[in-house]
């Protein structure tokens, strides 16, 4: 089998970066690239036998493409410390590791999205398929700002089981962060040429809570899928408001 590194980011997951780490330890390398944790992240990783490298943090994209280069071993499996590898998978990718095709750079495989502890299907939350499995002298992440995907130039095959996601397991787990990511992706979409206008602050919003929680049905989940088409809302509404805001500042906007 060829030998694996898994690419596990880190910043002061002291309470949850166990389970990924259980779920990860039968990898021939766990390589931590670590944003100065404070708290006793490092400890813990340690334990497990990671190797810890840190780097400033300037986005997500940045800080993986920096890190991946570093991986001991040809193939790489990137996960984040809210995300698990079921045992499923761990044997399928021992399996599938075990006579890759030359032309293959990637695997991509399906996500499993869990909101207050249930797996979401509704709101296109699943399957959410994302390249994670990858040659690393051939995967690295979109240069930009927010939700950056790996992209390889060869040919690519499908995973059939599943990385389990914990990324929404309270409301001030994702409120938290909410100002810094949607900073970024304003900055993103100022770099598309993306502009404020009144129908980006008002109906927008209004048309994502709408596709979300109605078309593509999350009122089926109950509280927990009128919470999330609620947080995509605000994320759309607080975006366009900082690219007011940007243009305000520059004089453009009275």
């Amino acid at each position: 089998m060829a030998k694996l590194s898994v690419l596990l980011p880190t910043y002061n997951v002291e309470s949850i970066i166990v389970d990924s780490l259980e779920s990860v330890k039968w990898a021939d390398e766990i390589l931590v690239v670590d944003s100065y944790s404070t708290d006793q992240t490092l400890e813990i990783v340690q334990r497990y036998g990671a190797r810890v490298i840190q780097h400033e943090y300037i986005n997500s994209a940045k800080q993986k493409n920096w890190a991946i280069p570093q991986c001991s071993h040809e193939w790489v499996l990137q996960i984040d410390s809210d995300e698990r590898v079921d045992l499923p998978l761990q044997e399928e990718i021992r399996r599938v590791l075990m006579d890759v095709p030359p032309d293959v750079d990637g695997f991509i495989g399906p996500t499993k999205n869990h909101l207050f502890g249930k797996w979401i299907q509704t709101m296109e939350l699943y399957p959410g398929n994302r390249l994670r499995l990858f040659r690393r002298d051939k995967g690295r992440f979109q240069d930009i700002e927010v939700d950056a995907h790996i992209v390889v130039p060869g040919r690519v095959l499908y995973l059939k089981n599943h990385v389990l996601h914990f990324g929404f397991q309270s409301v001030s787990q994702k409120l938290k962060p909410l100002d810094r990511y949607t900073r970024y992706e304003s900055d993103e979409r100022e770099k598309q040429g993306r502009r404020y206008s009144w129908f980006n602050l008002t109906i927008r919003p209004l048309a994502v809570f709408l596709y979300g929680y109605l078309y593509k049905m999350g009122f089926k989940d109950g509280v927990r899928g009128l919470i999330y088409a609620a947080y995509r809302t605000d994320f759309i509404f607080w975006t366009y408001a900082k690219l007011w805001e940007k243009e305000w500042r520059q004089g453009k906007k009275k």
